[in-house]
Order: C-alpha cells, then sequence, then structure tokens
C-alpha cells in the first residue's frame, strides 16, 4: 500500500516491482489527492518507502510525487433549537434572553433558511411529540453552528436528496463554486440555488424565445469574441492552478455579459455557433452532463473525450478603445471615448469639439491643452 502507484508504471513485469526503463520513463507521480486525515497516514509512508528506495537505488527520484493537494473537507450547517430547562417548550433563537436554556441540535431536513417545521420536529422523536414553541413572527427560528458532517449532530446533507432535486451538475458546481480547494468549506443548501439559476441562463443561450435549440453561422461581434477569449484565458489558469472557485465564478460573469448583450440587440443575431461551440467544450470538466447534451445538439456524433480544448488569442483581449477623463482647469467635467490609436492631435481636436466642451470654454481659446495618452486630458484656460 506504501508503493503500489510504482507498480502501476510496470504492471506486468514478473521480476520487478518496476523496471528500471519504465522507472525512468515515468519518474514521479504528477498529482496526489488526498485529504489532511489520509496524510498523516498513506502519505507518510508513501514518502518514507520511496526515500528508501531511493537510498537502495530501485528508484530515481526523491519525493514520490510532484505536487500534493489536501482538499478541505465540507462541514456541516448544524442547526439548534433552544429547550428552556426543564420544560418541554422552546424558545425561537432571538427570543432567548430573559430564559435559561440547553442548545439541541436538530435534523437539518426539517429546517429551511433557518425556520424550523415544528409538525416535523413533534414527528422526529416521541418525546417530542406535545412540545410548545415560543415563536417570533410566528416562525421557529433555529441558531446554527458550523461543524463537521456527522450523524451525531444531525447535519448530514444526503448527495442523492440534492441531486435529485437539483442535478448532478449543479451539485458538483456548486461544491467547487464554495470555496478554494484546500479549505474547509460550510455546506449550505441555499445557496446552491445561485448555480442552478446560473445553469439555466447558460442553457438558454442556446435557446431561441420560443425554447427551441437555435445557433446560426454567423460571424461573433468583437465585443462577443472579446467576452468568450477572455473566459477561455481566466478559465483555463484557474483550471491548471485549481482554483476552481474563481473559475466558476468567471463562468456566471461571461454567461452574464452574453445575457446582456442578447437583451440588448435583435435576437436574431444570437445564438452564434463559433462562439457557443467554444464555451460548450470550456464547462464540461464542470457540468459534462449539460455540456454532453448540448454538445450533441451542436451535430455532434463523438463525446466531448475528442474535442480540443479551445485556445485564447490575445489580439481579441486588447483594448481598441480607452475612456478619457476630460478636465478644464484641472476639475473633471466629462469623459470620452476615443479609438486607442488616436495620436495626440487628433484626442486634442477631440476634447474640443465634444459638445459638452462649448460649456467650459465660453468662447475662449485655451491657453493649451495636456495630453497624457491612454490617460486624461486637461483643458487649461
Amino acid at each position: 500500500s506504501s508503493w503500489y502507484f510504482l507498480r502501476y508504471m510496470d504492471p506486468e513485469n514478473e521480476k520487478e516491482f518496476v523496471g528500471k526503463d519504465a522507472e525512468n520513463y515515468w519518474k514521479n507521480v504528477d498529482l496526489y489527492v488526498g485529504g489532511s486525515e489520509h496524510a498523516v497516514g498513506h502519505l507518510f509512508y508513501a514518502r518514507l518507502w520511496h526515500k528508501v528506495l531511493f537510498d537502495l537505488g530501485y528508484v530515481s527520484t526523491g519525493e514520490p510525487f510532484k505536487k500534493l493537494i489536501n482538499q478541505g473537507m465540507i462541514q456541516g450547517r448544524s442547526s439548534i433549537a433552544y429547550r428552556i430547562n426543564g420544560t418541554n417548550r422552546f424558545v425561537s433563537q432571538g427570543l432567548r434572553q430573559g430564559f435559561e436554556t440547553t442548545p439541541l441540535h436538530v435534523d437539518v431536513n426539517m429546517v429551511e433558511n433557518d425556520i424550523l417545521d415544528v409538525e416535523k420536529f413533534r414527528l422526529w422523536r416521541e418525546e417530542f411529540s406535545n412540545a410548545e414553541f415560543i415563536l417570533e413572527d410566528g416562525k421557529y427560528y433555529c441558531g446554527y453552528e458550523i461543524e463537521k458532517m456527522s450523524k451525531r449532530w444531525h447535519n448530514v446533507v444526503n448527495p442523492d436528496d440534492v441531486v435529485a432535486k437539483y442535478g448532478a451538475d449543479c451539485f458538483r458546481m456548486y461544491e467547487m463554486f464554495l470555496g478554494p480547494v484546500e479549505q474547509h468549506k460550510p455546506w449550505d443548501t441555499k445557496g446552491i440555488e445561485g448555480v442552478s439559476r446560473f445553469l439555466k441562463k447558460f442553457w438558454k443561450l442556446f435557446m431561441d424565445e420560443q425554447n427551441n435549440f437555435f445557433v446560426s453561422s454567423e460571424n461573433p461581434t468583437a465585443g462577443e469574441l472579446k467576452i468568450l477569449h477572455k473566459a477561455i484565458k481566466k478559465i483555463q489558469e484557474d483550471t491548471e492552478r485549481f482554483s476552481f472557485n474563481t473559475a466558476v465564478s468567471h463562468f456566471m460573469i461571461c454567461v452574464n455579459e452574453f445575457t446582456d448583450l442578447r437583451n440588448s440587440s435583435a435576437f436574431s443575431g444570437w445564438g452564434k455557433r463559433e462562439v457557443l461551440e467554444p464555451l460548450v467544450i470550456l464547462i464540461s470538466p464542470y457540468a459534462p452532463h449539460l455540456a454532453e447534451e448540448l454538445w450533441a445538439l451542436l451535430g455532434h456524433s463523438a463525446g466531448m473525450g475528442d474535442a480540443f480544448f479551445p485556445k485564447y488569442e490575445d489580439k481579441y483581449l486588447v483594448e481598441n478603445i480607452f475612456t478619457y477623463p476630460v478636465s478644464f482647469n484641472g476639475k473633471m467635467r466629462f469623459k470620452m471615448d476615443l479609438p486607442s490609436d488616436f495620436s495626440i492631435s487628433d484626442i486634442e481636436k477631440a476634447a474640443l469639439a465634444h459638445e459638452q466642451s462649448a460649456k467650459w470654454l465660453e468662447g475662449k481659446t485655451p491657453k493649451k491643452i495636456i495630453v497624457v495618452k491612454g490617460k486624461i486630458v486637461n483643458v487649461v484656460m
């Protein structure tokens, strides 16, 4: 168990656990992912034995793994009810002052948005069948604690239930969206609604107003290509450094930008294959079921395993427009958008010709115009 990964390099070898040629070819494991509890056991012995094998000349590397990631634990959000001491009465979280209470963990499946279903609570255990509640605005509000998921704390969320309600892609993306992969993160079922809405918006990019699948062969605009290539660059970089939460966040930004473009222009110009197809490939590691479905609708008979990951091109990310703040005697009065390649004389002319300049010029000729290209314009009167 301490060196099984070496055997994968040369599994048919009946004379050695790994041959020299195979070991020299494969060398270290590129990436090992394991929880912090796992690190105390297996990884400790894997390093120890690998160093022994290295000292004895059986392997050519001093460490077994090039990169190690200890993924954080997804913690539970426990729900707490407050029992008034010596009674079978429970007081809502916001009304506890003035009562001596004992906190009681309740099953999170009876709680939604911190509001306890008191009827389910009475049926939960026989001892609570005649429980009474001091309510807050007609509802019983629970407190909460962030703890390890455990049957003891009644805070276990069954993944099958989440998948049945939201789908496997939504469950998968929400886990990634919770935070950095190495950190412990609290599960909160309320938060999954945002990821569910995102996936529905992503799907709608491929639908017309009658919810029929629609893509065109029209050439995308510069704005659309910029959104796409910005997403390719950001998501590729985030994925390669295992920053899945920021990648999911940028997917949301990207889809919102495309949706805004769609809503601001004639619908007949939307649904461009050249933009949407790379977007499907981009999301496939994050939402594989959604991606495979769209890939098939796009007319591909083979699965997404044969698709090439899109490459971003810097030329689409170059800013062609700069917004200049225009000041008169050092006070900013308005802003104007000009092409980035405008010369200083072009910028001066544009500033003086702007409709708002007349108000501040008052028919006079300026003493001078200071232009710092790509920064500011200042008209000195």
